[in-house]
């Protein structure tokens, strides 16, 4: 493998460079570096251009001032008295002289006036040659002047020297020139103000444009200081709003969709892991809930089963000490006499405790049929498998439940109030329409006093966001504190703390009933407080063939949540009048 060539090493230096230079510095850097490039190059034209004015100018009067000596030299047919003369007062220093072939000046005068050095013409043939008649630019004898000259040899040339007598013939050089000391001076003060005002444009656009940029860049610093502000926790930060037409805008609106979606999927993910935390728990508290209740009628059925065997209806030889649940038994005197009682020993059963025991089974193992079904409804409803949907009327189901709670409880009070509608038709599979109506039923009639009066309404409910109807059971009992009321939907809650077979129920009655509703898309809600009974209500949208025929009066049957129940000798239906089963 090659090593890398200083070339390579200054390119990856730079790149490494260019990555640790913030965007700001890079962005004035640049415009700096454009606009002195702009500057120089304007400048160096400028410069150029009128510096080939001032040329054009003075080869201008160059070019007139040798014809003018050419055709005085024409008419005299032979040069005057030689000297070195200074034309013009205005404009630059203009020089006339001869030169022999040693290029000394053939004038009694000497230099080109006070202070002037005059031109250094070379006297070299070659170089005379290749600039004779030609405009030409030669140094000063001496500094750092220079002149503009065009030059032409003569040969054989005879000079006078004005009083008639003439020189011997000999080669001379014409030199005609013109001073370029003011040209130099003028692009020299020219070139000092453009480096000045250069240089003035250079800071004052570096102040102006360090403000700029750190202005243009702001936004750019608050995206930084909002990303830092969220990253340290803070999700509600948001980029400043900017004008959507530019580019930090258009930035600023995508980076606010863009942690509007990070802020809710992190929402979305604290409120899953909240919720599965909660899942887990209910999951943990619904295991031990079944567990106990399971094992009650399991306990029951296995110490009914012991007894049975012990009492004799199983041939043993040898028989526990310990009767179900841990009670004692002594074994059985002989002789002694088999009543229709529970024995505290060994023999054969009479018929009567035979059916005792054999009714206890059958009674718990139905219990625990009921708390399976129960569970295994809950968790088919948790899976979301679709219900029988069929048009029910919840107006039928209502008077049913009333007629057979009637039967059960003959000594209660237990009205239908109708309200006016043309249909009570729901959406929905009419048995466990049935089982709400039962669950709230059996709710109102097994947590109240005997004799408390129960009333079952059955009411158009509100028009949007769908048109709905009312299902209320209301009892006149003791009602619930709201610490309690706020769980009763609860899978195995019960008021009852101690788990006592007072009040019957599992605890899942109320919690199936809730199921039910949310599968057929609707809500169920309890109002109660300590001694004003409770009022539940079931909330169902109608079905499309009832959602089309509106209600006979619309402003008698609305259900409100603030609507107070029925006191209990109130014997007149609202609105629509009474129904009795």
């Amino acid at each position: 493998m090659t090593a890398p060539s200083w070339l390579d090493r200054a390119q990856g230096n730079l790149r490494r460079l260019s990555g640790r230079t913030p965007i700001r510095v890079k962005i004035i850097t640049a415009l700096l570096a454009l606009v002195i490039i702009a500057l120089a190059i304007i400048s160096t034209v400028s410069l150029a251009v009128f510096r080939n004015y001032l040329y054009g100018q003075a080869d201008t009067q160059l070019v007139a001032l040798y014809e003018q000596t050419i055709s005085s030299m024409r008419q005299q047919s032979a040069f005057g008295q030689p000297e070195t003369r200074i034309i013009g007062q205005y404009g630059p220093p203009e020089l006339v002289e001869v030169l022999n072939a040693r290029g000394q000046v053939l004038t009694p005068t000497g230099p080109a006036g006070p202070g002037l050095e005059g031109p250094n013409v070379p006297t070299s043939k070659a170089w005379l040659a290749a600039h004779s008649g030609q405009r030409t630019t030669v140094p000063a004898l001496s500094g750092t002047g220079n002149w503009r000259v065009i030059t032409r040899v003569f040969n054989n040339a005879v000079i006078s020297n004005g009083f008639g007598s003439t020189s011997a013939p000999q080669t001379v050089i014409l030199v005609v020139g013109t001073d370029l000391g003011s040209v130099n001076t003028t692009l020299a003060w020219l070139a000092r103000i453009d480096l000045l005002v250069s240089l003035i444009i250079v800071v004052a656009l570096a102040i102006v444009g360090v403000a700029i940029v750190r202005a243009s860049l702001r936004p750019l610093t608050d995206i930084e200081e909002t990303a830092g502000a969220i990253a340290a926790g803070d999700l509600s930060r948001r980029v400043p709003d900017q004008d959507p037409r530019t580019e930090v805008g258009r930035l600023g609106r995508a980076l606010n969709a863009m942690l509007a979606q990070i802020e809710s999927s992190f929402r979305a993910r604290t409120k899953s892991e909240a919720a599965a935390r909660r899942s887990e728990e209910r999951m943990r508290q619904f295991v031990a809930d079944a567990s106990h209740e399971l094992r009650t009628p399991l306990t029951a059925m296995r110490g009914y089963a012991e007894y049975y065997r012990q009492r004799g209806g199983i041939r043993n030889d040898e028989v526990d000490t310990e009767g179900p649940a841990g009670l004692a038994l002594e074994p059985a005197q002989p002789g002694a006499v088999q009543a229709d009682r529970p024995h505290n020993g060994t023999g054969q059963l009479s018929g009567a405790d035979l059916d005792r025991i054999m009714q206890r089974v059958e009674q718990e193992s139905a219990r625990m049929g009921v708390l399976v079904e129960d569970m295994l409804l809950l968790a088919r409803l948790d899976q979301q498998r679709p219900l029988e949907r069929r048009p029910v009327d919840l107006l039928t189901l209502a008077v049913d439940a009333v007629q057979d709670a009637r039967i059960i409880a003959p000594d209660r009070a237990i009205e239908l109030n109708v309200g006016s509608a043309t249909a009570f038709l729901v959406l929905g599979d009419e048995v466990r329409l049935r089982q709400v109506i039962g669950n709230l039923m059996s709710n109102a009639l097994s947590h109240t006093p005997d004799g408390t009066p129960v009333t079952v309404a059955i009411l158009a409910g509100p028009r949007e966001p769908v048109p709905s109807v009312v299902l209320e059971v209301t009892d006149q009992g003791p009602g619930m504190p709201p610490e309690q009321a706020d769980h009763v939907f609860e899978r195995f809650y019960r008021g009852d703390q101690a788990r006592t077979r007072k009040a019957g129920g599992t605890g899942l009655g109320l919690a199936i009933v809730a199921a039910l509703v949310v599968a057929h898309g609707g809500t169920v809600a309890l109002k109660t407080a300590p001694g004003e009974g409770a009022t539940f209500r079931v909330t169902l949208p109608l079905a499309p063939e009832a959602q089309r025929e509106e209600p006979d009066d619309e402003k008698a049957v609305l259900a409100r949540e603030d609507d107070p129940p029925e006191p209990p000798d109130r014997r007149s239906a609202p609105s629509g009048g009474k129904r009795r089963g």
